[in-house]
C-alpha cells in the first residue's frame, strides 16, 4: 500500500485545541501539512492557527468553513475529529447530556462536511472521521456516546458513496484514551476503569496520519492492534461481544464499583434482583 505525501497538503482539523486536535495538528505538520483548525476555543497562534466556530450552529459552521478555506487556499483534507462525551444510560429518557452529544458528535461532523464538500471536490481530497470502537462496542450507561458514534459511521458510509470516487471517506476508530473527555462519567461515578483498556493516544495519531496518507484510501481503521481484533469480532461475532461486555459489566457491579452512582442505580438494581432473588437496594 503507498503513501500520499503530505507535504503543502491543506488540511482543517475540528476540535482543533483539544487533546486529540492538538496532538493531530502536530503531527499533520511534522509530515509537512499546512493545518488550520475550527474550535469553540480560537487560537491565533500563526504556527498553528483556530478560528473560531461552534459546530452545532449552522450559521457559524457557514461563516468558518470559507475562512478556513481561504486561509489555507484550498481544502485537500478534511479531520472530523470534535466530539464529546458524558454519562447517559438508555433506560432513562434523553436530556440535555444526550442532545449536545448527538448534536456534537453527528451533527457537528454532519455539519462541517457538507460545508467542505465543494472544496473537497475542487481538489479531489478525503475525509477522515474520527468514530469510536463505541459504535461498533457500545457499553452500558453511554448509551449518548455509542449512539452518536455509530451514526457518524453511518453518515460516514453513506458520505463515502455520495462523493466517490472524486472524494475519499475513511472511519478511524480509537478506543479509550486518557483525556478530559471522560471527566463528566468519572465524576458520576461510572469510570470506565476496568471496563475497558486504554490506549496510547500516539497510536490514534498515527492512525489518523495513516488515514490522511493511504494510497488508496481505507474504509474503516482501528487504532491498535486489540482495537482491530475487537473491531472484527463486534462486525462478526456480536452475541459473543454481547456476552463479554455484560460479563465484564457484571463484575463491576458486584465489586460495589456502581454503588455511589445515582445513574446506574437501575442498572446495579436489576442485577440484584437477579443474582440474589429479589432483593434491591
Amino acid at each position: 500500500m503507498g503513501r500520499q505525501d503530505l507535504t503543502g497538503a491543506r488540511v482543517l482539523v475540528t476540535g482543533a485545541t483539544g487533546t486529540f486536535g492538538r496532538a493531530i495538528t502536530e503531527a499533520l505538520q511534522g509530515k509537512g501539512a499546512r493545518v488550520v483548525g475550527l474550535d469553540l476555543r480560537p487560537d491565533d497562534d500563526p504556527a498553528r492557527p483556530v478560528l473560531a466556530c461552534d459546530i452545532t450552529s449552522q450559521a457559524s459552521v457557514e461563516e468558518a468553513m470559507p475562512a478556513a478555506v481561504e486561509l489555507l487556499g484550498g481544502l485537500d483534507i478534511l479531520v472530523n475529529n470534535a466530539g464529546i462525551g458524558g454519562p447517559a444510560p438508555a433506560a432513562l429518557p434523553p436530556d440535555d447530556v444526550v442532545r449536545q452529544q448527538l448534536d456534537v458528535n453527528l451533527l457537528g461532523t454532519w455539519r462541517v462536511s457538507a460545508a467542505a464538500v465543494p472544496a473537497l471536490v475542487e481538489s479531489r481530497g478525503r475525509v477522515v472521521v474520527v468514530a469510536s470502537r463505541m459504535a461498533v462496542m457500545p457499553l452500558p450507561l453511554a448509551a449518548a456516546y455509542g449512539v452518536s458514534k455509530r451514526s457518524v459511521v453511518a453518515y460516514a458510509d453513506a458520505l463515502r458513496l455520495e462523493l466517490a470516487p472524486l472524494v475519499t471517506v475513511t472511519t478511524v476508530y480509537p478506543s479509550m484514551v486518557r483525556s478530559p473527555i471522560h471527566a463528566t462519567t468519572a465524576e458520576a461515578g461510572l469510570s470506565l476503569e476496568g471496563v475497558s483498556r486504554f490506549e496510547p493516544l500516539e497510536g490514534v495519531v498515527a492512525t489518523v496520519v495513516e488515514a490522511c496518507t493511504a494510497t488508496p484510501a481505507r474504509r474503516d481503521m482501528p487504532t491498535s492492534p486489540r482495537g482491530r481484533v475487537e473491531f472484527f469480532l463486534a462486525r462478526h461475532a456480536p452475541v459473543l461481544v454481547d456476552k463479554i461486555v455484560l460479563k465484564t459489566v457484571a463484575g463491576r457491579i458486584a465489586s460495589g464499583a456502581f454503588d455511589d452512582a445515582p445513574l446506574a442505580a437501575g442498572l446495579v438494581d436489576r442485577y440484584r434482583r437477579l443474582t440474589q432473588g429479589g432483593t434491591t437496594r
